[in-house]
């Protein structure tokens, strides 16, 4: 009867179907998570052995800060909503810049003072929640979903771009499964389209020839780098101030997302809430200074499967975070979720990111476009966010800064959705 009673959030579910939503959370997430130590490891020459640790520690970071999101720490941290973090793409341009310039110790080392300084200012960053109204992260949610719909489509043709009839009829085939579990099955059996999907799709690129699980072998059984394994943090003022901008830029992102997963769960977002979730996003600065990982944030493909999937119970997102820790301290398991094929991922993610696109779109729906600048707001938000998705390299030639901010689809989107608010609904009209 008590259950009964506590909102949907708050229901802890049976274990099996706790188990299997989180493990659905964890592949749907595991490769964007991973991708940015493997791009950070490769562009800094750190060798194969040292880039492990650093997956390593990027799952641990991921998985306690999700954790902490999920279950909370009293009045101070977490959003407590069915969130999932992971390390942000924001951040690998700069950390590279850092890496170049002044060593891996003082890409850490900024980290850490970015992390300390996201704490600091998690609850007057919060309080400017009023000027997140639907129309700004409705554009953002959609542009989230369109910009990462080229993502999924990278995992399914590789690295060429040209997909070859197997791997675009695997592909087509599990969002096939996807759309007919969604159709057709109820209880929990409709709850795991996308976990039905990646193993019905891994066995079809097994017998079709696609996998490759001989990295399963090499992997050791249990893993972890020492706390500051490059050295002392080093803090040098140019570096700390770009990772500061580079929380600022992930705390406005998070924002738009957890905002849309309140309005989906039915527990609406207060700035005391959210003041909670930047904070633990703060806290994964810190952690990930000291542990060797990266700065999280909430990831978009997850928000999309709680849309999918319905499942609003943050203990869902509890068990995805220590199944994280779990792959973090044994990279034998790692392996085995990293061997998942491209087109199986891919597949599963073109749902997932297509369904925040259409949440955003679901969002605008409330949007009062009558005699306002709302409709002008959402197109140039639109088309600001996707400029650097269909033309990648025309931030090239701007400094390093600037291409930090317009060089991501979602930080540029987002920047925009709010200074045009700002301009149209907070500002006098008229001359």
């Amino acid at each position: 009867m008590e259950t009964a009673l506590k909102h949907p959030v708050d229901q802890v579910l049976p274990p099996a179907r706790l188990g299997l939503l989180g493990l659905q959370h964890v592949l749907a997430m595991y490769t964007g998570c991973v991708t940015v130590p493997l791009v950070f490891g490769a562009a800094a020459g750190l060798d194969t052995r040292t880039i492990g640790l650093l997956v390593n520690a990027d799952l641990l970071v991921a998985g306690l800060i999700t954790v902490l999101q999920a279950l909370g720490i009293g009045t101070v941290l977490g959003i407590r909503l069915p969130v999932v973090a992971g390390a942000t793409f924001t951040a690998v341009t700069p950390m590279i810049l850092i890496a170049g310039q002044y060593g891996v110790q003082a890409v850490y080392g900024s980290m850490l003072a970015a992390g300390v300084f996201g704490i600091l200012i998690a609850v007057p960053f919060a309080r400017a929640v009023r000027f997140f109204p639907p129309v700004v992260t409705g554009s953002v949610i959609t542009v989230i979903g369109l910009s990462l719909i080229g993502v999924g489509a990278g995992l399914i043709t590789g690295q060429d771009g040209e997909g070859s009839g197997r791997e675009l009829g695997l592909a087509f085939g599990i969002v096939l499964v996807i759309v007919l579990v969604g159709r057709f099955a109820r209880g929990l059996l409709g709850q795991l389209g996308v976990l039905i999907g990646l193993v019905g799709g891994t066995i079809a690129a097994i017998l079709l020839g696609l996998t490759d699980f001989s990295g399963v072998g090499g992997a050791a059984w249990l893993g972890i780098a020492q706390p500051f394994h490059f050295g002392p943090p080093q803090f040098p003022l140019a570096a700390v101030v770009s990772m500061c901008v580079v929380m600022l830029v992930t705390f406005t992102e998070s924002t738009a997302s957890v905002l849309a997963v309140g309005e989906m769960t039915g527990r609406p977002v207060t700035s005391r809430d959210l003041a909670r979730g930047l904070a633990a996003e703060g806290v994964s600065g810190v952690l990930g200074g000291v542990m060797n990982g990266f700065l999280d944030t909430v990831f978009g493909q997850n928000v999309g499967l709680v849309g999918i999937t319905k499942a609003r119970s943050r203990y869902v997102a509890a068990v995805a975070g220590a199944i994280l820790v779990l792959l973090g301290l044994i990279p034998k398991l790692g392996a085995v979720v990293a061997a998942l094929p491209g087109p199986v991922v891919g597949a599963a993610g073109l749902v997932m990111f297509a369904t925040v696109a259409a949440l955003g779109i679901a969002i605008l729906r409330g949007v009062d476009f009558e005699n306002t600048g709302n409709l002008l707001i959402v197109a140039v938000t639109i088309g600001v966010g996707l400029l650097p998705v269909v033309a990648p390299k025309i931030y090239q030639s701007f400094p390093a800064w600037a291409q930090v901010i317009g060089g991501s689809a979602i930080t540029s989107a987002a920047l925009t959705a709010f200074v045009l608010n700002l301009l149209f609904n907070h500002t006098r009209r008229g001359i």
